[in-house]
């Protein structure tokens, strides 16, 4: 049996070149699907892994004799790459700093972002951990402001056609499904922003995605972790502000595109290849303004055991 995904459902194939294993185990103690087995002389499979091989590649990048490799859910040996040494990592204090550094940013210069710098935040978002390989992560690219807008006005005259919900009948009548949390969420800022969204488009305003040079979607599929696609953006925002881009992350787009036969028609015009629990689009362009402040955030809570 395998775990299925958008993009595969089947188990990948894992390969052992007796002849160059060690027999030294790493591959065994990485591998969490009990998959593999140590023997006298070598590694060998067990025959015994509930879900088979998932190619989280663990015990192909751990061996040191490369005696193992991973065939399938969309993994091969041609996907290894030798791995930075830790010298050329960020010490914690560079790190501390590109966190402290980065802000929420709105106001964009009328600049595209070069595609060489596209490249490379999508390459260090696809870096991001998963659930289960292989990722069910999907990207939609608006690569220019002109692409931005068209989407922007197209959303709100999807929420003009789903006002509806922002009625004090409809409101009344979901709050004993949704109960006193989400009830009191929509009326002190899904229902406000909603409106504005709407009334602010009709007069040529885009408060919906800011107009930014560059909108990046992540979404999953139904199979996926609901953080996968959160991950991946967060990553793309922080190797954004590496570059010197600024972003804002925008998750009020997702939850209104995903229900209804005028949402899926909507998802069918831009590409989205399916709803998904989580999914966040991300603002990206050279920032307008500098801050030479930052501020300190907080924790609700922070519970040692």
């Amino acid at each position: 049996m395998a775990i299925p995904t958008s993009r595969t459902k089947v188990a990948a194939d894992i390969s052992i070149d007796a002849e160059s294993c060690t027999a030294c185990g790493r591959c065994v103690s990485v591998c969490k699907s009990f998959c593999l087995v140590l023997n006298e002389s070598s590694v060998a499979l067990s025959g015994l892994s509930l879900m088979g091989c998932i190619a989280c590649g663990h015990c192909m990048a751990i061996c040191p004799t490369g005696a193992i490799t991973i065939h399938g859910r969309e993994l091969s040996p041609a996907d290894l790459y030798d791995s930075p040494p830790r010298e050329m990592a960020a010490t914690h204090q560079q790190l501390l700093v590109l966190l402290q550094r980065r802000r929420s940013i709105r106001e964009f210069e009328d600049r595209p972002v070069e595609p060489a710098l596209i490249k490379q935040l999508l390459e260090a978002a696809q870096t991001a951990p998963m659930g289960l390989p292989p990722s069910d992560v999907n990207v939609v690219v608006f690569d220019s402001r002109e692409k931005n807008r068209a989407f922007a006005r197209d959303y709100a005259a999807l929420l003009k056609s789903m006002r509806f919900i922002t009625s004090k009948f409809f409101l009344a009548l979901m709050r004993p499904f949704w109960g006193k949390a989400t009830d009191e969420l929509f009326k002190g800022f899904v229902n406000p922003l909603f409106c504005y969204y709407v009334d602010e488009t009709d007069k040529g305003h885009n408060h919906i995605t800011y107009d930014a040079p560059l909108l990046l979607y992540f979404y999953g599929s139904p199979y996926s972790d609901p953080a996968d696609s959160l991950v991946a953006a967060t990553y793309a925002m922080l190797t954004a502000e590496s570059l010197g881009l600024g972003t804002c992350m925008l998750g009020g787009i997702h939850p209104l595109i995903q229900y209804g036969a005028k949402a899926k028609k909507f998802r069918e015009k831009y590409g989205i290849v399916c709803k998904s629990q989580e999914g966040l689009f991300l603002a990206v362009g050279y920032p307008v303004l500098t801050y030479k402040k930052s501020l300190r955030r907080t924790f609700a809570s922070i519970h040692y055991q």
